[in-house]
């Protein structure tokens, strides 16, 4: 760490902005899986985006690296800082306070650093929906869901972040503000700028404001749960459904490992095999209408019985294994670090891709549950390793590397929702090509200095 470039912060700042001391600083220098480490210079935490403006014209100034965090919760390291000691992370969790909701134009407009649970329930006070849909959503802002352009549960049916941003607010490296919070569905002015920043990683701006487009509540909603004998037999019926034009809104796929995993820890009783879940939106006619006929897919590729549920009560109680993944996980192996990744590809290839994964995971030592957002062919693999014994590691990073190139050659791509930050830069290249050159140009445009979240998606 650089004293006298501390000094100089300390100096330019009000105390109440910045946190300097060893145990406060702390909590900011590693993800939540403890996965990446960094050592800040020190935790900026403004209040509005004059502070940030400030902060990032400082910066620019005398070139210090800002890393930009939301909630901390994404498994790339993607807002983690290196371990030089003089980068300056900028927290966004103080703008936390939600701006606006339009019920009329269907449009919500909220600060970075609010939750995402709570962009959800001031979008259903106004008799709204919000459907980005993730299962971090009591600790992840919704500037980060932008940055990280997030996918979660409802891609299928409403698309990722990138799909419901209106508009945003953000501060460029050197301090200029750029705002454009509207509620137009439509706009053919000039570059979009907009849709540039999200899934930038935080290496292009500092988002601070968004203004987010709104859905009507469903008239009905109903879920289900049905086994399937094999994995094959369940992805093909998830393709089938998809291939037949039916408006589902979610096909979650769990495999045995992973339904036994939550049935051991949330006191479950569903069958221990490879499992679909899937949720309907619409009029009460069209919800059982779909249902029907998915019914009639699945038992035309092996299904077994339907599980269904349509009150709220109930469906919480459907949808609490897929929700309940990540501590389930935890639970199969206490102790373990749950060591996560996840591709994408055409849904014509997403049988072939799982079954190869899966004759992988069963020649190892590791365990890896698998759970997916099949419909639109992303799926996850959360690896148990102990980081003490270094050959399991390097398993999950074998295994890692096995998968993604498999899902390159089947025209998929490295990351369907987590992002690139640290922790898959050289499969970016691999995947891109010459095209990272351009992002790298784009980068320099913006960025001359190189001081938003140095080191991250790609090196200059």
């Amino acid at each position: 760490m650089s004293l006298a470039l501390l000094g100089e912060l300390v100096a330019a700042f009000p105390a109440d902005l910045l946190r300097t001391a060893d145990g406060e600083r702390a909590r900011y220098e590693t993800d939540h899986r403890n996965r990446y480490h960094g050592r800040a210079l020190a935790i900026a935490l403004p209040r509005t985006v004059d502070d940030v403006s400030r902060l990032l014209a400082w910066c620019n100034q005398r070139g210090v690296g800002v890393v930009p965090q939301g909630g901390n919760t994404s498994y790339c390291g993607g807002a983690t800082p290196d371990a030089s000691g003089t980068q300056l992370v900028v927290s966004l969790e103080r703008l936390d306070r939600v701006r606006s909701v339009d019920a009329a134009d269907l449009s919500l407009t909220v600060e970075a650093g609010c939750l995402l649970a709570d962009v959800q329930s001031a979008a259903a006070e106004a008799g709204c929906f919000f459907p980005l849909a993730l299962g971090s959503a009591g600790s992840c802002q919704i500037g980060g869901n932008l940055a990280t352009n997030a996918g979660g549960l409802n891609v299928l049916r409403f698309g990722m972040t990138r799909a419901l941003v209106l508009g945003v607010e953000a501060v460029l490296a050197d301090g200029r503000v750029y705002e454009r919070l509207r509620s137009l569905r439509k706009d053919n002015t000039g570059y979009d700028l907009c849709s540039l920043l999200v899934g930038s990683e935080g290496t292009l701006g500092v988002i601070t404001e968004l203004t987010l487009k709104l859905s009507g509540i469903p008239e009905a909603i109903s879920g289900g749960v049905c086994p399937f004998p094999s994995v094959e037999a369940a992805c093909n019926a998830a393709i089938a459904t998809i291939q037949s034009g039916i408006p589902v809104a979610r096909i979650e796929l769990l495999d045995d490992v992973q339904m036994d995993a939550v049935n051991k820890f949330s006191k479950l009783t569903y069958a221990v095999k490879d499992t679909l879940f899937v949720e309907f939106h619409g009029t009460e006619a069209g919800v059982k209408e779909q249902a029907e006929m998915v019914q009639s897919i699945a038992a035309e590729h092996g299904g077994g019985e339907f599980k269904w549920a349509t009150r709220q009560e109930e469906r919480t109680h459907l949808w609490q294994a897929r929700h309940d993944v990540t501590y389930a996980n935890k639970a199969l192996r206490p102790g373990c670090e749950i060591w996560a990744t996840d591709v994408c590809v055409p849904i014509s290839r997403l049988a072939e891709c799982i079954l190869e994964t899966k004759k992988d995971l069963k020649q190892s030592f590791l365990i890896a549950p698998l759970v997916g957002h099949v419909g639109d062919g992303n799926f996850h693999l959360g690896f148990l390793i102990d980081r003490d014994q270094p050959e399991e590691l390097a398993e999950a990073e074998r295994l890692n590397e096995r998968l993604v190139m498999r899902a390159l050659a089947m025209d998929g791509t490295c990351t369907g929702e987590h992002g690139i930050g640290l922790g898959k830069q050289k499969f970016l290249i691999a995947e891109h090509g010459e095209a990272v050159s351009v992002m790298r140009s784009i980068k320099q445009a913006l960025d001359p200095l190189n001081i938003l979240n140095p080191g991250k998606i790609f090196t200059l």
